[in-house]
């Protein structure tokens, strides 16, 4: 057997050590390539009208980034150029309510931004016939950021499972007498999650149907359409559709109160004269459009330049300018 000698330890060390000090200096500045993925990836889901829980970004820590950067396999490191092979220094998670809208965030990550790597965790762990961690995970870069970012896409419910089972079982707090009990608990947890993921489409859609006839409470004081009454409204008149984020609903009535209408009525009718099938047709939606979105659509149809032009669309100018292009039927660059 071949000894190292302390000189040898330090030799193969110091790669990790440069690596973990140029991190520490380029660390600060990663806080702004995080921030910038944040808003990249809410416009582009706010945009498509795909209705999710939270968008949240973390830069990978200095302490976590040297933990990372010093483990090994069967003694050898794992890596070789920390700087380069740790691709999750900054990290992006998107939490959805359903298992459709995880498959369209990926989608649309895909057509908008660039994908370097994409793993379905989920459908891994069911190849191998078993129950526990689901997740997407996707590697992605944007020309508007120097920087790729590490995106976890999962539903609710895989989120607080994966969670729980993070902080119980890798801080080291089980004993070793009842992991196994545990591992099967936490298996049996997995399997009935997924379970109640598979229900909550079948929910939503049972509860949709219904929307038209319920009639919600609004307050006759505000001049707006209440978002309750705009939600059942909307899952009627586009049946097909999603749910939107429960703040849009809100938002858009702002909108409308803007072009002056004020009653459902007044909002049926307008909407009668737009083809929807020709209007679908020119924005040929890739991904479960909420109905939100698909009213924001039916607004720019009528009103065009104007809708563009409202004080509530200030913040989303050039999105509607290149919608409003596909509806007339024009490139951006015609």
């Amino acid at each position: 057997m071949t000894l190292r000698s302390p000189n040898d330890r330090e030799t193969e060390d110091e790669p990790v050590r440069h690596a973990v000090r140029t991190y520490a200096a380029l660390q600060p500045g990663l806080h702004v390539a995080t921030d910038r993925y944040v808003a990249i990836i809410t416009t582009l889901l706010d945009d498509a009208g795909i209705n999710y829980l939270s968008i949240t970004g973390r830069t990978k820590s200095v302490a976590s980034f040297a933990a990372k950067a010093v483990r090994t396999i069967d003694g050898e490191p794992l890596y070789s150029d920390p700087l380069s092979q740790i691709t999750d220094v900054v990290g992006i998670r998107v939490i959805t309510y359903l298992q459709s809208d995880v498959t369209a965030v990926a989608q649309l990550f895909a057509d908008q931004l660039t994908i370097i790597d994409d793993r379905d965790l989920g459908e891994e762990t069911a190849r191998e016939g078993r129950f526990g961690y689901a997740s997407r995970h996707l590697l992605i870069s944007s020309p508007a950021v120097q920087r790729p970012a590490s995106v976890q896409v999962r539903t609710v419910l895989q989120h607080a499972w994966a969670e729980f089972e993070h902080d119980i079982r890798y801080k080291g707090t089980v004993p070793a007498e009842l992991a196994p009990d545990l591992e099967r608990r936490f298996t049996l947890a997995a399997g009935l999650l997924e379970l109640a993921d598979r229900e909550f489409p079948e929910i939503r859609n049972r509860l949709q149907s219904s929307l038209e006839e319920r009639h919600p409470d609004f307050d006759p004081a505000d001049p707006r359409i209440s978002s309750q009454e705009l939600a059942t409204f909307l899952a009627s008149q586009y049946p097909d559709a999603s749910w939107s984020r429960t703040n849009h609903y809100g938002w858009i009535s702002g909108l409308l109160l803007e072009l002056g209408i004020t009653s459902l009525e007044e909002l049926g009718g307008l909407l009668a004269s737009v083809d929807m099938d020709a209007l679908i047709a020119r924005m040929g939606y890739r991904y479960p459009a909420g109905v939100v979105r698909r009213l924001d659509d039916a607004l720019l149809a009528v009103f065009g330049a104007r809708y563009v032009g409202l004080t509530g669309n200030a913040h989303r100018i050039p999105l509607l300018t290149s919608r409003l292009e596909k509806l007339s039927g024009r490139s951006a660059n015609s």
